[in-house]
């Protein structure tokens, strides 16, 4: 499986164009409404839409995950990076 890593370089999340797209209708969505619990807030995010078709898609996750777990250098040297030609420190494929 290839996992496409697109990072937006310091300074600029504000011009991230999924938190303008996203984020403003969900602030609509539970305007004035209670959010009492994980699964209140994921239900109103997933409920979301908008007029030109936005559908999102939300779940909670309640796993527990493992904390300070390291990557060895043998396991990290495994790993395939392909660095794209444009700006390579923030944009590649695993």
């Amino acid at each position: 499986m290839e996992v496409h890593v697109s990072h937006y370089p310091p300074g600029t999340s504000k011009w991230n164009p999924i938190e303008h797209k996203v984020f403003s209708p969900i602030r609509i969505n539970w305007r004035g409404k209670p959010r009492d619990g994980f699964n209140a807030v994921v239900q109103y995010i997933a409920h979301t839409t908008n007029a030109t078709g936005l559908k999102i898609k939300a779940v909670l996750d309640a796993r527990t995950y493992d904390i300070g777990r390291k990557v060895s250098k043998a396991a990290l040297v495994k790993v395939n990076i392909e660095r794209n030609a444009f700006q390579g420190q923030w944009n590649y494929i695993i």
